[in-house]
């Protein structure tokens, strides 16, 4: 190697050493809170983002500060991350390293570790479908390699034949854990294998090999996409944050390891070889601190953040225009599910990055059918099967939203998603919030009861992620709101959950408009008009409050919610307002459900306008049966005329 590049790789591995002492330093002193040292860890950091081209994405996580400084980020502005500052990355509303940073192709962590590898992967995806011949790198500890997120990440990823990089840094200890109670195979890179994927050992301390290793495959696999697992072993020298400390680990293990220091061996070498020399080495290290005494002084006229409730709220949600609907044009007749297939149909027309993920969606066209024949007219590229990895495939929708894509995720049954919760919860909802970063991924949610399926094939849950900020909600219950809110939740930056009643598929028809149309996320359909009683319902609740009203020859007004988050509650006012009595039903069960949050708001804002109590339908408290007379028991249907009464009767 070149002269030049030696010593250019010296600066990047020193620079976060001098960063980091200065850290401590003031942790002691009470300017920061916390700290995650990443001494002793350097080289790893460094040298794999030097061997990557520069808008190559890296994936970080707690002890990465080099990624960082590498990339180019200014101190002070890390700093100000550090501190919560409104000049850091995420207004103060994140801390350490979790954040991203675009201008700079860096994703940060979640604490929850391993997600990102599945980001990385969607990433790689994105590359390899726009034929870009770049890789991404994800990097996380052994602790984190017993994650379920790290077998789905790298299964789909070798599956998948994705260009991307997985680096664990093999630390010795995960907190206090060490890798003798972590794992009990060998070494990590021999679960590779079990994968069918590639992998290097190498010494994590060493930054020309970390560098060489990492360039190597990179330019490799650019060109023939594959994933690599790379363990760099190396030492964490000091606790796993610094209120932990390093009483848990022995001393010799300590010392040993501060004999293979990757700084002080990487000046040995430059020194000995005549690259590095005393002058040089003492001028950069004064010309390094200097440069960040300047830059923290920066600092200091930096502000905390200065906020109010409209402003936070403003920034859960990345801006949409609320779309409106048109209607006007002619329209067929269709049955529920086949305008979700004609509306997935339009929306894979309309945007060529739109990538459809799920089990057995391609070929097989789904469980339900939904995507069949999409494989034909779209290609495999786009119309991808899933190994059942539910976790991972919404992290590779996450990575392609983070590549500027867009990402439908199907969930064979909406009860599946469990299996995927943390990327939801943690990942998808908050991160527009944390780092103005958004979320372009849908995911279809088959749902509900009625078809005799079961407590694993019939939940509804939809008031799991109702709790979520950062979550769009939608659940249609006639065709043309199919397709109308699928469009849109489609065509919106924001991650959406969109829940489709099994029971409505082929029983529900209805004229669905030929023409380009949508259905606003965030407003609600008076279905039926009437003056004495409100019912407040959406999905199969709708077809519930109807029919029984045709039955009965009651004078009732039935709001169809359609979006349960955002909810429409001007709709909502304006009809209790008229009608003075409310009933919310909904097929999920009682306790904890979307109803009570409603009934909740009617009372403290509207109770003005009531003649009776705001009365509550719901399903039973109890798993969803299958035998058919024990699930119409348990459903909400069964309780609906005789709640009815009662309201009106009150």
């Amino acid at each position: 190697m070149e002269k030049v590049e030696l010593l250019h790789i010296y600066k990047n591995l020193l620079y976060p050493r001098l960063i980091e002492e200065k850290m401590l330093n003031f942790l002691r002193q009470g300017k920061i809170g916390k700290w995650f040292s990443g001494i002793g860890q350097e080289a790893i950091s460094v040298g794999c983002t030097l061997a990557l081209e520069e808008d190559e994405k890296i994936f970080s996580m707690h002890r990465n500060l080099g990624v960082f400084t590498s990339r180019g980020i200014s101190l002070k502005r890390l700093y100000a991350q550090w501190k919560g500052m409104t000049e850091g990355f995420t207004k103060g509303r994140d801390r350490s390293f979790h954040f991203g940073a675009p201008d700079h192709h860096i994703v940060g962590m979640i604490s929850h570790l391993g997600p990102q590898l599945s980001l990385s992967a969607g990433v790689a995806l994105a590359h390899k479908l726009r034929n870009e011949h770049k890789v991404s790198l994800a990097f996380t500890g052994e602790g984190g390699t017993s994650q379920g997120e790290f077998h789905e990440a790298l299964n789909v990823a070798s599956v998948w034949k994705l260009p991307v990089i997985f680096v664990i840094e093999n630390n010795a200890y995960g907190l206090s854990t060490p890798t003798s109670e972590q794992y009990a195979c060998e070494k990590l890179v021999h679960r590779a294998k079990g994968y069918g994927m590639k992998s290097k050992e190498i010494n994590g301390n060493n930054v020309l090999e970390v560098y060489q290793t990492i360039q190597k495959i990179a330019k490799k696999i650019r060109k023939n996409p594959e994933p690599y697992l790379i363990e760099c072993h190396t030492f964490r020298m000091r606790g796993h944050e610094e209120a932990s400390g390093q009483k848990y680990v022995p001393k010799e293990l300590i010392e040993q390891w501060a004999q293979r220091d990757p700084i002080a061996t990487y000046e040995q070498y430059l020194l000995s070889s005549g690259v590095l020399t005393e002058k040089y080495k003492e001028e950069l290290y004064a010309a390094l601190k200097e440069k960040i005494q300047a830059e923290l002084a920066e600092v200091e006229t930096y502000t905390l953040p200065e906020s109010t409730p409209a402003l936070e709220l403003a920034d859960v949600y990345s801006p949409v225009e609320l779309y409106q609907e048109k209607t006007e044009s002619a329209t067929t007749e269709m049955r529920f599910i086949d305008a979700i297939s004609d509306g997935l149909s339009y929306a894979m027309d309309t945007y060529d990055d739109l990538v459809l993920m799920g089990q057995d969606i391609a070929d097989y066209g789904g469980v339900f059918k939904i995507t069949e024949g999409f494989v034909e007219k779209y290609g495999k590229g786009r119309v991808r099967n899933t190994p059942l990895c539910e976790s991972a495939i919404i992290g590779i929708g996450m990575g392609l939203s983070i590549a500027g894509m867009k990402a439908m995720v199907e969930m064979q049954f909406a009860d599946f998603v469990t299996c995927g919760f943390n990327q939801i919860v943690n990942n998808l909802a908050k991160v527009h919030y944390r780092w103005g970063q958004q979320a372009d991924v849908v995911i279809r949610m088959p749902t509900g009861g009625s078809v005799g399926a079961g407590p694993y094939h019939s939940q509804s849950i939809e008031a799991w992620f109702y709790h979520v900020p950062g979550l769009k909600i939608v659940y249609p219950s006639t065709p043309a709101d199919a397709k109308g809110l699928l469009i849109s939740a489609l065509e919106d930056p924001n991650p959406v959950m969109y829940f489709e009643h099994k029971a409505l598929y082929r029983t529900v028809t209805g004229d669905v408009p030929e023409s380009d149309y949508r259905v606003p996320i965030g407003k609600a359909r008076i279905a039926r008009s009437g003056s004495d009683a409100t019912i407040i319902t959406y999905g199969l609740g709708v077809h519930w409050a109807e029919n029984l009203i045709e039955e009965k020859g009651w004078d009732i007004e039935v709001i169809d919610l359609r979006s349960l988050s955002p909810i429409d509650w001007e709709t909502i006012e304006i009809s209790v307002e008229k009608t003075g009595r409310v009933l919310v039903l909904h097929e999920a069960t009682l306790t904890g459900g979307i109803g009570g949050d409603i009934s909740a708001y009617i009372s403290e804002n509207l109770f003005h306008h009531l003649d009776a109590p705001v009365y509550r339908v719901a399903s039973l408290d109890t798993p969803v049966p299958f035998q058919k007379d024990l699930e119409n028991i348990f459903l909400a249907s069964a309780r609906l005329e005789g709640k009815v009464v009662e309201m009106l009767g009150y």
